[in-house]
């Protein structure tokens, strides 16, 4: 990998070099390197681009990478992944997408990721994307992830989007069986002229099912952000969606939660609240020696945390 490549994984994956374990790397619609292990195995698809991930019941304690890197200008690329993991598992995914565009043509991925957990398995996925690159190309991220979650499953999914994405449409859908359990931490921050647009399905199917999902973002300059989250409860439940923002400057952020109860024992909440960064805490920084600007930086850090 040159250095621009491992810039871009480490933004996206938290490595400094190759990982140890079950890996595949993507660079610039090929693949780069890949290893699998005796209870992870990764298998290229034959009939379109993409892998399936097959993840042996009883896995405990191991991990996955799976970064896509694209450092030419005018890629555009869709990759299809399936995970399959066994019952009983305990597995982390690391996933990502960096994107470096030094030239005129947009460069774009779009990642159409299928998951379906076995019976009381326990996945943390992790997907961070990532833009950089002086070219005038947009880059443009489109993930999509599809759900479905056995009896006792358990799935947490943190995602962060927080520099040089021009445009992102994010779609979720989800559907939980008995006992089963979705976290969403979604991270995003948008400036200049770029948009974010978030659309979350779930549907609690199952009897006991529970779905957290919580989006933080920050809206700049003239961005634009796009907020959906639909929850319904099909059965005996429990649901909740929130949507805090921070608007800025210009920017526009619209955030449309929506529930609904389609059983007399299902308990839904939304939550949403969009608004500035208060005076009183730049005062209180600034009386501490930061300018406005550190200030404003130090709030957004914070929040996004």
């Amino acid at each position: 990998m040159d250095a621009i490549q491992k810039n871009l994984l480490e933004q996206v994956a938290d490595l400094h070099e190759i990982p140890t374990g079950a890996y595949n790397i993507r660079t610039n619609g090929g693949l780069a390197g890949r290893n699998t292990t005796a209870n992870i195995d990764i298998i290229t698809k034959e009939d379109k681009p993409g892998i399936d991930i097959i993840i042996k019941s009883g896995t405990k304690k191991e991990s996955l990478h799976i970064p896509v890197l694209l450092t030419q200008s005018g890629i555009k690329e869709s990759v299809y992944n399936d995970f399959i993991i066994g019952e009983d598992c305990d597995v982390t995914i690391i996933a990502g997408c960096g994107i470096h565009n030094g030239g005129k043509e947009g460069s774009e991925h779009s990642g159409i990721h299928s998951f379906v957990v076995g019976k009381n398995s326990k996945v943390k996925y992790v997907e961070k994307h990532y833009g950089s690159g002086e070219g005038t190309g947009e880059r443009v991220m489109n993930p999509t992830t599809i759900i479905e979650l056995k009896e006792g499953a358990y799935l947490e999914m943190d995602t962060v989007q927080i520099k040089g994405v021009d445009s992102t449409k994010r779609t979720t859908k989800a559907t939980l069986g008995d006992n089963a359990t979705l976290v969403i931490k979604e991270k995003i921050m948008t400036h200049g002229k770029q948009t974010a647009e978030t659309d979350f399905e779930v549907n609690l199917d199952g009897e006991n099912s529970g779905a957290n999902v919580i989006s933080r973002s920050v809206a700049k300059d003239d961005s634009y952000q796009l907020f959906l989250s639909k929850i319904n409860g099909n059965n005996k439940c429990h649901g909740h969606t929130e949507c805090d923002a921070i608007i800025m400057d210009k920017a526009c952020v619209r955030a449309v939660p929506e529930i609904t109860a389609n059983h007399i024992d299902a308990s839904l909440i939304h939550e949403a609240a969009i608004g500035k960064i208060a005076g009183e805490q730049l005062i209180k920084l600034m009386t501490l020696g930061l300018t406005e600007a550190e200030a404003e930086a130090q709030i957004v850090s914070g929040f996004l945390k």
